[in-house]
């Protein structure tokens, strides 16, 4: 709030009449401005940290948080159950979640760093983000990061075991997101991500409905799927919204495992419901995947989407012939 006023000032001061003004004050003003780009980055990310800390503020203090988290919460206990976890396992993970991670707003520098403490669980939790959007200018964006961190500190997971990727990112956003901790990939991989047998949770709001065919044809096993967690768009929603032909044409991985996963709708609040919308927390139990055909296990295909319009996701340029001349 102060940065904007600060902002609306100068631009009001810079729109007003110049007056009679000396030489040592012109002098002045061209001392204090930032000198060269470094300058100009500690300021806007300072900025852009700032914005996330006041949102990640308002978003733990919301109703939306605590219900989302209880959505969640149920979702992991029968995961981790799935994975034989031990029995004190669940209470350690979502232990007490502390505000102290976030520093209070008169200590935020342009080159601060919230500060975080890292809490090994018996549960070794990894997650990946994938399409997050431009959080430094988009509301919804910085919204859906600040939830992300709120998780991750929730699941105590490391912030250097969240790997985090949109083709859309700026220089200054792939700044800031080192600054926060968490890794930042160099490569589209388009989705396509094994979990090598690591039990992960995959962040993926609001993404190209290929990206979860991807992501899911990467894993097409039974003990690879009940490792995993996603959190994005509603399949039973893709379901409906596509024709059966449709979704069994271009999104073959996803149009099999609907028999096999189980999926809880993420709440909906007034505040948030631009944000979060359509967004449902999915887990693929064992029972389920086991009891789908063998035919479905053995057709893996890799996807290439040659006759599919309106794809939503970014390609891979040194993959997707169609970039090149």
């Amino acid at each position: 709030m102060a940065a904007a006023t600060a902002t609306a000032l100068e631009s009001w001061q810079a729109a007003a009449p110049r007056k009679r003004r000396s030489a040592a004050r012109r002098l002045r003003r061209r001392e204090a401005a930032p000198r060269g780009p470094e300058a100009e980055f500690e300021s806007d990310s300072g900025v852009v940290l700032r914005r996330i800390w006041e949102a990640e503020k308002d978003l733990f203090i919301s109703d939306f948080w605590s219900s989302a988290l209880e959505t969640i919460n149920r979702c992991l206990t029968k995961h981790l159950e799935q994975l034989k976890a031990p029995v004190g396992s669940l209470s350690d993970i979502f232990g007490n979640l502390h505000l102290d991670s976030l520093p209070d707003e008169s200590d935020v520098a342009p080159d601060s760093i919230p500060r975080e403490t890292l809490v090994t669980g018996t549960c070794h939790l990894k997650c990946v983000c994938y399409g997050i959007g431009n959080f430094a200018t988009c509301i919804i964006a910085r919204n859906q990061l600040t939830f992300l961190l709120l998780l991750l500190e929730k699941c105590q997971i490391p912030r250097s075991h969240c790997w985090v990727y949109d083709p859309l990112f700026s220089q200054l956003e792939i700044e800031v997101l080192n600054t926060l901790g968490v890794t930042v990939l160099s490569e589209n991989e388009e989705g396509k991500r094994s979990i090598r047998g690591e039990p992960t949770i995959f962040y993926m709001l609001h993404c190209g409905t290929a990206l979860y065919n991807n992501l899911l044809w990467s894993n097409w096993s039974v003990d690879a799927l009940s490792k995993m967690v996603i959190i994005g768009n509603s399949f039973k929603g893709l379901e409906e919204r596509l024709l059966a032909r449709i979704l069994q044409k271009n999104y073959p991985y996803i149009a099999k495992i609907l028999k096999g996963l189980e999926e809880l709708e993420f709440p909906q609040t007034s505040q948030y419901m631009d944000i979060f919308n359509d967004t449902s927390v999915h887990w693929f139990p064992v029972q389920k995947l086991e009891q789908l055909s063998t035919d479905i296990w053995e057709f893996q295909e890799e996807p290439d989407y040659q006759d599919c319009e309106d794809l939503e996701i970014i390609r891979n340029k040194t993959e997707d012939p169609s970039t090149t001349d």
